[in-house]
């Protein structure tokens, strides 16, 4: 039963990924509802960040899901494992990247660089992921682009943790090293005035690797129960159910923290990086366990066809939902706004403008950015990837390779 689930694609995990993405949609515009709920309602929608430990966790459950009984650590295998990860993750960040910098060539809008009057170098920065190691530039470029500096630290480590785990049995002692890693070099560079670099707790521990480790773990952890006991047990407990339950309870926990000075959110506080780092991925991996071994109906909808595919561009819209290409969708919005007050006062009647409520505008900015996203998916991510894995970038190409044919791998 093991060896089938690996070959097993699981559609409902590509639609997880439209639903994690939305999420950070919402918790980046919950501001739009300020006069429409209350101010707790207002706080839990701004918690929904969780969309970012949605994908860590997946992320570690699919890179072991695919690659914990068949890696060697041979420098042909790693190469083909980095050309792997190069085709799913780079191209896009790297064309929207440099497109976001040509956008602050032109607007100056400082929150590309947040001030640094080095554009260039910061350009290489977010271009080369080194930027999310850095205080000072973490949200410079594409802002939410920090989490991929986080998943690439994994993609690197992934070899090693399996490594360890199978040759040395020491697997849950990796992510206390690692933490306890993260917790010294802070100790060490809080004193030090480097750009940021590993300058403070709540940053390293919410944006670095070092500090989120442990819900990749968990995701890696989940997949290596799947691998030995395959999709079928015997308890009739709804895990679905249970994990989503669990979710939204940590995100709740989250919105009553107290919000420290100079953040914006109650998972900056000390408490709410304990929730989110290390109790909301386990409601995570509960969730996608049901999502595995279950037939619900959440199931069911997150793997109809439309759903796969936006999980499938999920990765673009998430690139695209906060920064330049809002922030042109929001000023064509507004510029459209203006265009029809200008027409009814021709026409000389008092009608309300369909761009005039900021709820709406978000509606149609989200429909839009989907559609974008769509679009570069089908017309550049996926010919771009699948290109790069059959040329003979890093090593020559293998025609037999399985995973040439995988859309979810990540």
């Amino acid at each position: 039963m093991a060896q089938k689930a690996v070959q097993n694609y699981i559609p409902a995990l590509t639609g997880v990924r439209a639903l994690a993405a939305y999420l950070v949609f919402v918790s980046h515009y919950y501001y739009v509802f300020d006069d429409t709920f209350p101010h707790i309602v207002q706080r839990f929608l701004g918690e929904f960040h969780i969309g970012v430990s949605i994908f860590f966790v997946l992320s570690g459950f699919l890179i072991t899901f695919r690659y914990y009984h068949n890696f060697h650590l041979t420098t042909d295998w790693f190469k083909q494992y980095l050309k792997n990860r190069v085709a799913r993750i780079y191209p896009m960040y790297a064309i929207l990247t440099i497109c976001a910098f040509i956008y602050f060539f032109f607007t100056k809008d400082e929150s590309i660089t947040r001030g640094y009057d080095r554009p260039v170098w910061l350009l290489i920065m977010n271009i080369t992921f080194i930027r999310g190691f850095f205080y000072r530039f973490w949200d410079t470029g594409i802002a939410q682009g920090w989490s991929l500096t986080v998943e690439e630290c994994f993609y690197f480590s992934a070899p090693i943790i399996f490594l360890i785990a199978k040759k040395y049995g020491r697997f849950y002692i990796q992510p206390v090293i690692i933490t306890a890693f993260a917790i010294i070099m802070v100790l060490i560079f809080s004193h030090v005035d480097w750009y940021g670099f590993f300058s403070n707790f709540p940053f390293v521990m919410l944006f670095t690797f070092f500090g989120r480790c442990f819900e990749f773990y968990v995701g890696v952890q989940l997949a290596r129960i799947v691998l030995n006991k395959g999709f079928e047990r015997t308890n009739k407990i709804v895990y679905t159910y249970l994990g989503f339950a669990l979710i939204f309870l940590c995100v709740l926990a989250m919105a009553f923290q107290p919000i420290p000075k100079g953040w914006n959110a109650g998972v900056q506080s000390p408490a709410g990086i304990i929730v989110n780092n290390y109790f909301l991925c386990i409601a995570v991996a509960l969730f996608f366990y049901g999502i595995l071994t279950e037939q619900t109906v959440m199931k069911k909808v997150l793997a109809l066809p439309f759903v796969e595919l936006l999980g499938k561009s999920s990765y673009i819209f998430y690139l695209i939902h906060l920064g330049w290409m809002y922030n042109l969708v929001h000023s064509g919005t507004n510029w459209l706004n203006d265009y029809v007050f200008t027409l009814y006062d021709k026409w000389g009647v008092d009608w309300h403008s369909p761009f005039e409520n900021d709820k709406l505008n978000l509606l149609y900015a989200f429909v839009l950015l989907n559609a974008i996203a769509i679009l570069l998916f089908k017309t550049i991510e996926e010919p771009l990837n699948h290109f790069i894995r059959k040329s003979d970038f890093l090593i020559k190409n293998k025609k037999s390779n399985p995973e040439n044919s995988s859309a979810q791998i990540k």
